[in-house]
């Protein structure tokens, strides 16, 4: 039987020594250090290699947010479970953006700590109902955004040809002789599409052309 190694991350005492006093009489679980904030979070991290980390959003000098980019940018195994009270939804899809694999609230109950744990370090998420709706619901809005940016931007078909050969990396020159065209038509053409989609870099101009699907990236 696998050991799955535990590193709780919390800056109230009391948190860390009752999720301790849930887990440990669990044989494949190993509580193998604690933190009570986000720098100690990461140097505890960096020094232990846990397998899984149960981290606290809000604490001092660096906040769970921070401390799991941190951390995640030098160990890629290690699974976050983000751990929180009364948190802003904001903090919360934040942690979950950066890598966390998972969440629980700081009321959850031992068989939820269990379930999460096992669920992380197969690979799969585990967020609650309100985490799971919560995170619907800011994809459904970003659909909604792209579909009013949609709806108000008209790009025709020479327009897409230029930006998809943009984002294939041809050169104006490269893209008049491509489609047969003076160079100042695909200047023209360029200058166009940058003012519909108010990007102003070919950067911006192909990020955005990707996120309208008005081109595909490879």
């Amino acid at each position: 039987m696998e050991i799955i190694r535990i590193l709780i991350v919390d800056d109230h005492k009391l948190i860390i020594d009752g999720i301790k006093s849930m887990l440990h009489n669990i044989s494949e679980i190993e509580i193998v250090g604690e933190a009570s904030d986000g720098k100690e979070a990461v140097d505890k991290a960096l020094d232990l290699k846990p397998d899984v980390i149960i981290m606290d959003i809000s604490m001092p000098f660096l906040n769970g947010i921070e401390a799991s980019q941190l951390i995640l940018e030098s160990l890629k195994g290690v699974k976050i479970i983000a751990l929180s009270q009364h948190e802003d939804d904001e903090y919360i899809l934040k942690i979950l953006e950066v890598g966390a694999y998972g969440y629980l609230s700081k009321n959850s109950k031992k068989t939820e700590f269990v379930e999460a744990i096992n669920s992380v370090i197969n690979g799969n998420k585990y967020f609650n109902k309100r985490i799971y709706d919560l995170m619907l619901n800011r994809m459904l809005n970003q659909k909604e955004i792209v579909k009013e940016r949609e709806d108000k931007v008209h790009i025709t078909q020479r327009e897409k040809e230029i930006i998809q050969l943009i984002a294939n990396e041809f050169s104006n020159q490269d893209i008049a002789e491509e489609l047969n065209i003076s160079l100042r038509t695909v200047e023209t053409h360029r200058r166009n599409v940058m003012q519909k989609l108010n990007v102003k870099s070919a950067i911006s101009l192909i990020k955005s052309a990707a996120q309208l699907k008005i081109i595909e990236l490879n």
